[in-house]
């Protein structure tokens, strides 16, 4: 963090801000994570890519309760009519025909257990820990400092960018069926990360307050390197699974 550890110091216009808020992600955003880029050559086995949806599943499922855990704390229901389309998004109608339920979709087009992943008993500790440790950000940080982590939406339609196609042309496992997560995902990002931004400029209006949301980027996209990281350590060419975890090797 030390980087933009005093970028908001004498305060920032709105303009610099939401620049320097971009920078963060040019600098700290996932798409440059070394796993990205060895999924995105097709490098990865299809034990690899489902430790990779097995665990980012868990992300998954959060988001609507990180989302629930924002609207009960906002008092303009203006901003909760907005907010809202996020676990709707997720959830869906009925709670299973959302992003949540196509994610399952792409796990189990992978070839895992439905039960194994909606369980999340195979995921990672150091999974479970990123995720819990961005619910409890969301839950006890400030209303503004939550709205702000979520602005890695900003990156997300290039992310998804780069791996569904290479992932389409790399893997002749995958389909476009597996991958319908990710169909509505880059205008549903696009939708939310404007609204997101458009309240972080609004509301950051002292240098801490601008120093607060920086940080809460930055914090967030820890939290999804920090989940690569992980994988990269159990699953990678010299990884260690731990207890528990899923994993694919067989049985001795």
């Amino acid at each position: 963090m030390k980087e933009f550890a005093d970028a908001a110091r004498g305060g920032l216009s709105a303009d610099a801000l939401e620049k320097t808020l971009r920078d963060v992600g040019a600098s700290r955003y996932h798409n440059l994570h070394p796993l990205h880029h060895m999924m995105t050559a097709g490098l990865l086995s299809k034990e690899q890519l489902q430790a990779w949806a097995l665990n980012r599943y868990c992300y998954q499922a959060m988001i609507p309760r990180k989302d629930a855990m924002i609207l009960a704390r906002a008092e303009d229901p203006a901003f909760r009519a907005a907010w809202r389309k996020r676990i709707e998004d997720h959830d869906g109608d009925d709670g299973w025909n959302g992003g949540i339920a196509r994610w399952l979709k792409l796990a189990t087009g992978l070839g895992l257990d439905r039960e194994l992943v909606a369980s999340q008993k195979g995921a990672l500790p150091a999974t479970r820990f990123a995720v819990g440790a961005y619910l409890s950000f969301c839950t006890d940080r400030s209303l503004l400092e939550a709205v702000a982590s979520s602005l890695t939406e900003l990156f997300s339609p290039i992310i998804i960018s780069e791996r569904v196609p290479a992932m389409l042309a790399k893997y002749e496992f995958v389909t476009e069926d597996i991958l319908e997560y990710f169909r509505p995902r880059p205008a549903q990002a696009s939708r939310d990360a404007d609204f997101a931004l458009a309240y972080v400029l609004r509301h950051a209006d002292t240098p801490e307050k601008q120093q607060a949301v920086i940080d809460a980027l930055v914090f967030k996209c820890d939290v999804l390197w920090a989940m690569l990281d992980a994988l990269e350590q159990a699953y990678g060419d010299h990884g260690h699974v731990p207890p528990g975890a899923f994993d694919p090797r067989p049985s001795q």
